[in-house]
């Protein structure tokens, strides 16, 4: 049934918004001949139609979740770390970095272009399967936060490589100082690629890429039903089964050796 309506929706097609829809205008309709009636003649607004028919069985937001949380919790570990500069590579614009220039300046780097601008936010384009040496050694705090699963599968205009996640965490450890700060996270759960939407990382194979170059600060997760789980013990035997995740986030606090 996922599978027939993902395919309805590539074709630009979604029955269940259809649906809902359908039932929306029915209310819209009832609501709006009810407005009407208690227009008064007097009234000085101008009356144009402009259906909004989802948004009254919405919730009031969502506080669950990979990107809420990872936000939230690495933007407050950065504050309180307070790194002589910070820079992130490829991780969401209005969710993490927005957080992070709230309260100070930071520096971010992503393979497409970004033709917003703001004072806290200095952009710079550059495709990190392939460091420029310029940026070896540059920075002591450095952040990804849901993008190395994304590397060199093309999705957002890279190109084919199916080692772009290595290359790409060799790039950001060259970038890092020693002793600098690294906050990393991906989905983890069964160890697969889903061409070309990412990659899910088992979290053995995530340890024996990050244990010759880092230190482990602490480990956190966030479950299948979007769930925050601080300070994990990485040496307990539900990381075998990463943490009974069959899509989560891992989310990991480094240190450069």
């Amino acid at each position: 049934m996922k599978t027939i309506l993902k395919i309805f929706k590539y074709l630009g097609f979604d029955p269940r918004i259809l649906i809902k829809n359908f039932v929306g205008i029915l209310w819209y309709l009832k609501g709006y001949r009810k407005f009407l009636e208690q227009l008064n003649s007097s009234e000085k607004f101008k009356i144009k139609i402009n259906p909004m028919l989802l948004d009254r069985n919405e919730q009031s937001g969502i506080s669950s979740g990979h990107y809420f949380h990872q936000d939230l919790f690495v933007a407050s570990l950065i504050f309180k770390n307070n790194p002589e500069k910070h820079v992130d590579i490829g991780s969401r614009i209005d969710g993490f970095v927005a957080h992070v220039a709230s309260y100070r300046k930071i520096e971010i780097f992503d393979i497409r272009e970004l033709s917003s601008k703001n004072e806290s936010i200095i952009f710079k384009q550059a495709d990190f399967t392939d460091l420029d040496k310029e940026y070896y050694e540059y920075t002591d705090s450095i952040s990804c936060l849901h993008a190395i699963e994304h590397f060199g599968l093309g999705r957002y205009g890279d190109s084919i490589d199916i080692n772009g996640h290595i290359k790409g965490l060799n790039a950001i450890h060259k970038m890092l100082r020693k002793k600098g700060k690294f906050y990393f996270s991906v989905p983890i759960g069964p160890l697969r690629i889903e061409f070309n939407a990412h990659r899910v990382f088992s979290l053995n194979y995530l340890i024996g890429l990050l244990k010759d170059n880092y230190d482990i600060i602490s480990f956190s997760y966030v479950d299948d039903e979007g769930l925050l789980h601080k300070n994990a013990e990485l040496n307990s035997m539900d990381r075998e089964h990463n943490f009974g995740c069959r899509y989560g986030c891992g989310i990991f606090e480094l240190i450069k050796k």
